[in-house]
C-alpha cells in the first residue's frame, strides 16, 4: 500500500505543468486557476485538468468564490515537500537572459517558502538563532531560551497552534536547512508586519528594508546577507 501511495504522489509531480503550479504557489498566496494557467503558459482547460488532479491528490486546496476558483498549497507540509525536492534536483541550469538571471539572484538572496523565510536570508537567520542558543544545532528544535525570545521579543503566541514549533526545511539554493514550522512562520510574519521586508519583482523574492537591516542587527547581531 505504501509503495502505491508513494508512486501516486510522485506521479502528481511528474509533470512540468503541475510542477510549475506548485512552485508558483510556494509564495503562500491563493492563485486563481486563470493566473496559474498564465504562469505555466497553458490553456485554462489544460490548467483545470491538472489542478483537479493536484487537489484530488491532496497537494492543493481549493476555494470557490463566485466564478473564481482559488488554489493554494494544502499546507506547510506540502510546501516543505516541494522545497525539499528542489534541494535534491541539483543546481539549476544557467539562465539565458538578464531578466531571468536577476530574478534567480533575488530568489537566492531571500524568498518566502510558503510562510517562512528561505534563501541566504532565511539560512542566515537560522544560523544566528542557533549561534545564540535559540535553536538546537542538530535537531533545529527551539530551546527554552528560544521560546522565551520568540514569545517575549517577537510577541509570538503558540498556545493554539497544532503545527510543530520548529522544522528543518532543506533550502534548495543554499543546500542547508532553514527554519520552518510555527516558529519560522512567526519570524516571517513579524518581519512583514513591521515593514522589515519588501517584495522584489512579481514573484516570492523578498529583501530587507533599511529598517529591516537595522532590526536584524539589533535582534540577532548579524548584517544583511
Amino acid at each position: 500500500m505504501a509503495a502505491e501511495q508513494l508512486a501516486d504522489l510522485a506521479a502528481l509531480l511528474a509533470d512540468r505543468t503541475r510542477a510549475r503550479f506548485c512552485l508558483a504557489l510556494l509564495d503562500g498566496r491563493a492563485w486563481t486557476s486563470t493566473e496559474l494557467a498564465r504562469a505555466a503558459r497553458v490553456s485554462p482547460s489544460t490548467a483545470s485538468e491538472h489542478l483537479t488532479r493536484l487537489v484530488a491528490g491532496g497537494l492543493l486546496a481549493e476555494h470557490r468564490q463566485g466564478r473564481h476558483r482559488y488554489l493554494r498549497l494544502a499546507g506547510p507540509r506540502e510546501a516543505e515537500l516541494v522545497e525539499h525536492l528542489l534541494g535534491y534536483v541539483g543546481p539549476a541550469a544557467p539562465e539565458r537572459t538578464l531578466r531571468a538571471t536577476t530574478a534567480s539572484a533575488a530568489l537566492a538572496r531571500g524568498r518566502t517558502c510558503y510562510d517562512h523565510l528561505a534563501g541566504r536570508l532565511g539560512v542566515a537567520i537560522t544560523d544566528a538563532m542557533t549561534a545564540r542558543g535559540l535553536l538546537e544545532p542538530d535537531a533545529l528544535a527551539v530551546t527554552d531560551r528560544g521560546r522565551a525570545w520568540l514569545t517575549g521579543t517577537l510577541h509570538a503566541d503558540f498556545s493554539t497552534t497544532r503545527r510543530p514549533l520548529a522544522r528543518a526545511c532543506l533550502d534548495w539554493t543554499e543546500r542547508r536547512p532553514h527554519l520552518a514550522g510555527a516558529a519560522g512562520a512567526h519570524v516571517c510574519a513579524h518581519f512583514r508586519a513591521r515593514g522589515w521586508l519588501r517584495g522584489v519583482g512579481t514573484g516570492r523574492a523578498v529583501a530587507l528594508t533599511p529598517a529591516g537591516v537595522g532590526a536584524l542587527d539589533d535582534l540577532l547581531g548579524i548584517p544583511a546577507p
